[in-house]
C-alpha cells in the first residue's frame, strides 16, 4: 500500500506543486462568469497536455542532450522553424510569428529559448574553465544572435528580448570577468541605439515613448499601460473578489487573459494575493535552483540555471510591462497567461530537469574528464 512507483520518487513535489496553484489562478483569471470561457477551456486542456508530457518526459534520459549531434540539431532545426515563419506565419497583432496547424496554432520562439538554453548549456559545460577567453563570449553571441535576430524580425521584440537576456544570464553563470561584463554593457548600450533607428518598428518605439512619458497618450498607444497600472492599483488590499475586477471583466484591459494577466490578477486577489503569488514563483525558482545545483555534471547544472533564467526574465518583464516599470513588450506571465505553446515549452523543460534528477550525483571522474575533453 505503500508502494510509490519510481519514476514519481524522482518528481521533485514540491517544485511540481507550486505550478498548481499558479496555472489555477491564471484559469480563474481569465475564466468569465459571463458565459463566454472558450479562454480558460482552451488552456485547461493545454494544461492538461502539458502535465502529461511533464511526466513522461522526467522518465526519458536526457544524456542524450549533451551529445554535439543534439545540438547541432537544435540550433539547425531551430533556424528552420523560425525562418518557415517568414514564409507561412500567422498574423497577429501585426507580427507574423504564429504557424497554425490547423487544430492548434503554436510560436516557434518558445521551443528556440529552450533550445538555446540547451545549446549553451552544452556549450559552455566544455568551456567554462575558459570564459574568460572572448572568444568563448563571442562565439556563444554568435548562436544567441542568430535567433534574436530571426525572432526580431517576426516582428517579436518580448522574445527577441528574452532569448538576449537568457543569453546574458547563462554567460554570467558560466563566469565572466569584470572587463568582459563592462564592455558586455557597452555592447548593449550600442546595439539599442542600432535598433531603434534600423530595426524598430513605429509601434514599438511608440511603447517605448509612453514607458518614458506615460500619460502623453493614454487613449492612444499608451491606453494598455495606463489601463494595467489601475488595474493593480484598484486591488488594494485584499482584492475585489474572483470574477468581480472591474477593468478586465468590463474590458477597460485589453488582452487580460495574457499580456495583462498580472494587473486583471491584481484587481481581483490584492495585495495580500500578490504576495503569495511570488512565494509561489520564489518557491518554483528555488527549486529549480536547487536541483540545478545538484546536477550529475556541468551540462545538467547550467542547463537548470538557464531554465531559472527563462522564468525569472519573462516573470520580471511581464510583471513589470503590467506596472509601468518596464515597456510593453507582449512577454506572457510563466504558467499564468493564456496560450497553449508557452505552457507546454515551460513544462518540457521542468519535465527535462526533472529527467536529470534521476542521474543527480556526483559525476565520476571519468564523466567529468570527458565532460571538458571529450570521449578519449
Amino acid at each position: 500500500m505503500k508502494y510509490i512507483p519510481s519514476v514519481f520518487k524522482k518528481i521533485d513535489w514540491v517544485l511540481f506543486l507550486a505550478t498548481v496553484p499558479i496555472l489555477a489562478a491564471g484559469l480563474s483569471t481569465m475564466y468569465s462568469f459571463t458565459g463566454d470561457n472558450a479562454f480558460a477551456f482552451r488552456q485547461l486542456l493545454w494544461i492538461t497536455a502539458s502535465i502529461i508530457v511533464f511526466f513522461t518526459l522526467s522518465m526519458v534520459d536526457m544524456r542524450f542532450l549533451r551529445s554535439r549531434a543534439t545540438s547541432i540539431f537544435l540550433f539547425v532545426g531551430s533556424m528552420g522553424i523560425l525562418s518557415t515563419v517568414f514564409v507561412i506565419g500567422k498574423v497577429s497583432h501585426g507580427a507574423a510569428n504564429w504557424i497554425d496547424l490547423g487544430l492548434f496554432s503554436f510560436q516557434p520562439s518558445d521551443f528556440a529559448k529552450l533550445a538555446l538554453i540547451v545549446i549553451l548549456a552544452k556549450y559552455f559545460s566544455r568551456r567554462h574553465i575558459e570564459i574568460a577567453n572572448i572568444r568563448h563570449i563571442i562565439v556563444s553571441g554568435a548562436y544567441a544572435f542568430i535567433f534574436f535576430a530571426l525572432i526580431l524580425l517576426h516582428p517579436d521584440l518580448g522574445s527577441s528580448i528574452i532569448v538576449f537576456l537568457i543569453w546574458v544570464g547563462m554567460v554570467m553563470v558560466s563566469g565572466i570577468s569584470k572587463k568582459h561584463l563592462f564592455a558586455l554593457v557597452a555592447l548593449v548600450a550600442i546595439g539599442f541605439t542600432l535598433l531603434w533607428f534600423f530595426a524598430f518598428r513605429d509601434y514599438q518605439k511608440q511603447r517605448i515613448i509612453n514607458f518614458v512619458h506615460p500619460l502623453t497618450d493614454v487613449r492612444g498607444s499608451g491606453y494598455n499601460s495606463y489601463q494595467s497600472t489601475v488595474a493593480v492599483g484598484s486591488g488594494e488590499w485584499f482584492g475585489k473578489g474572483v470574477g468581480y475586477g472591474t477593468q478586465s471583466r468590463l474590458k477597460f484591459l485589453p488582452e487580460y487573459q495574457t499580456d495583462f494577466i498580472f494587473a486583471a490578477f491584481s484587481e481581483e486577489w490584492g495585495f495580500v494575493g500578490v504576495v503569495i503569488f511570488f512565494t509561489l514563483y520564489g518557491v518554483l525558482i528555488w527549486r529549480i535552483i536547487v536541483n540545478a545545483s545538484r546536477g550529475a555534471t556541468n551540462f545538467e547544472i547550467l542547463y537548470g540555471a538557464g531554465v531559472a533564467v527563462f522564468f525569472i526574465v519573462h516573470l520580471i518583464i511581464n510583471v513589470g510591462m503590467n506596472i509601468h516599470l518596464l515597456p510593453v513588450t507582449g512577454t506572457p506571465l510563466p504558467l499564468m497567461s493564456y496560450g497553449g505553446t508557452h505552457v507546454m515549452t515551460e513544462f518540457i523543460a521542468l519535465g527535462t530537469l526533472m529527467a536529470m534528477r534521476r542521474y543527480a550525483r556526483p559525476a565520476h571522474k571519468d564523466a567529468v574528464k570527458n565532460e571538458f575533453l571529450g570521449p578519449q
